[in-house]
């Protein structure tokens, strides 16, 4: 197998099991088996493996099962994201480039007025838009390195409408937009509390 083959290989069989994982069809707790999924797929193992591997670094898998996120699981992945983003967001208040606080403004209107899948990339779009302003390529990388498990949670709360979730990223957006430093910073890190408030409540049922 030619190292291009081999490469679109390892990119199918990971978006295969990646969007399986996030749309719920490969639920939380089951063991992934190598040999049905290259079997399901058409492919060698040696991808699946691969595949596997960097998911198990992004977060959605561990074990070879699909994460079962523990409370204190939750509590970490989100007070690496309240750290980064707020510092983010009051780097933004003073450095944010006019462009960008207009596609800001936009996720903030999508938020409000779009379908689900539209107010879910609107969501992201916003949060990367705050973190790749930085400039930062370390921080950027680590955001996006927990981005397939930041989706599963960012889905609960849009999915599940959480209060108030497009009006406290109306205030961070006010914030910045204001060159408000320490305030962007609080209201960011409130907002990821809540998110994180409400996510952990879903989880008990």
């Amino acid at each position: 197998m030619g190292k291009k083959t081999t490469q679109l290989a390892y990119v199918q069989a990971y978006e295969y099991i990646r969007d399986r994982i996030l749309s719920g069809e490969l639920e939380r707790g089951t063991k992934l088996v190598e040999e049905r999924l290259a079997e399901e797929m058409g492919i060698s193992r040696t991808p699946v493996r691969d595949s596997i591997r960097k998911l198990e670094q992004e977060g959605l898998i561990k074990q070879k099962r699909v994460v079962n996120p523990t409370d204190m699981d939750l509590r970490d992945l989100f007070q690496v994201r309240m750290l980064l983003e707020g510092f983010a967001a009051s780097h933004c208040a003073t450095y944010m480039k006019d462009e960008d606080l207009q596609k800001l403004k936009r996720c903030v209107e999508i938020g409000r007025t779009g379908e689900l899948e539209e107010v879910m990339a609107a969501n992201k779009e916003f949060h990367d838009l705050i973190v790749g302003a930085t400039n930062n390529p370390v921080m950027i990388d680590i955001i996006d390195r927990m981005q397939s498990i930041i989706y599963l949670f960012r889905k609960t709360v849009v999915l599940h409408k959480r209060p108030l979730l497009i009006e406290e990223h109306d205030d961070i957006y006010q914030a910045i937009l204001q060159h408000q430093p320490e305030e962007a910073e609080r209201l960011m890190k409130a907002h990821l509390q809540l998110d994180l408030e409400f996510c952990l409540n879903w989880m008990k049922g």
